[in-house]
């Protein structure tokens, strides 16, 4: 058995009691979504200072203790800190152990997207052993394809015409979207992300779902070498999107095709204000206030 002090904050004032919390003895600490408040929605242009991480507005923190730890003193005490008479919201939860690998295993069921494309656990058997599958175990890199933004990607790779060409994958997470193109027709892919632990997820996953050797190359972005590929699939954020805008117009050919997602509904019109100045834009696809955009490039 665990105890875990749930605190509801504004954002700001999460840091003033961090080390209160770890001097009491809090075993970990982990600020979560309070009211399903997307980050970036609120400014204008999306930006953010550098080295900043934001929160949302309404944030719950979430202290660990061990189930010894009598925390009616601790509570009684923060009641009275200025941050917390704020919203007088502080409570005790009782969390039972488990074996907590498991536990999001079982959250992780196949998904299909489109007609023929299914993503699937790699500790569990494809619903349709006929269909495109792939298998996978995203570790410690983002993209299982249960995120609408993902989703948005994977499906506009089912439908699209991918034989013979070269794609670059850019934030690559997991390999997911790079192993889905490979098993979809292109021929090379070149997987990117400035996150080594997804260098090597998507390696890993790679080989789950036999790959032949070559056909995708997984790098940092400084070791992409140059080149211009016929597609440029981007599932990021809407900063970096449009940080990236200028490279990524580098790196399609002309007629080719650039696909951004991990922006929000609200972020439409200002990416396509930023990359209508190299791509011909396409009507963009919403689906649950996220948006995906789909550009062809300009000779």
């Amino acid at each position: 058995m665990w105890q875990q002090l749930r605190i509801h904050l504004e954002s700001n004032d999460c840091v003033a009691l961090e080390q209160q919390l770890l001097e009491a003895g809090a075993i970990s600490m982990t600020y979560i979504d309070a009211a399903d408040q997307p980050i970036y929605i609120d400014h204008p242009i999306f930006q953010k200072e550098p080295n900043d991480s934001p929160l949302w507005k309404d944030t719950c923190l979430l202290c660990m203790f061990g189930k010894g730890k009598n925390l009616e003193p601790l509570v009684e005490k923060l009641k009275h800190h200025p941050v917390v008479k704020k919203t007088k919201n502080i409570s005790i939860e009782k969390i039972e152990d488990q074996e907590w690998e498991r536990c999001w295993m079982a959250d992780f069921l196949p998904l299909q997207f489109g007609k023929k494309l299914w993503v699937c656990p790699s500790w569990l058997t494809p619903p349709d052993p006929e269909a495109t599958n792939i298998s996978l175990d995203p570790g410690l890199a983002f993209g299982t394809g249960t995120h609408i933004s993902t989703s948005l990607c994977l499906r506009w790779l089912e439908q699209a015409s991918l034989e013979n060409t070269e794609l670059i994958d850019y934030g690559c997470g997991s390999g997911i979207l790079a192993i889905a193109a490979a098993l979809l027709g292109v021929s090379k892919v070149h997987a990117v992300d400035n996150d080594k632990q997804a260098i090597v997820a998507t390696i890993d996953n790679s080989c789950r779902n036999n790959i032949v050797e070559g056909v995708i190359k997984a790098c940092l972005p400084g070791a992409l070498p140059e080149l211009q590929a016929d597609i440029l699939v981007a599932n990021i954020l809407a900063e970096p999107l449009l940080d990236l805008s200028f490279k990524f117009s580098e790196l399609v050919k002309p007629g080719g095709k650039i696909v951004l997602s991990g922006l929000l509904e609200d972020q439409v019109v200002a990416l396509i204000t930023c990359y209508q100045k190299w791509f011909d834009i396409e009507e963009p696809l919403i689906d649950h206030e996220w948006g995906l955009l789909v550009g062809t490039r300009r000779a």
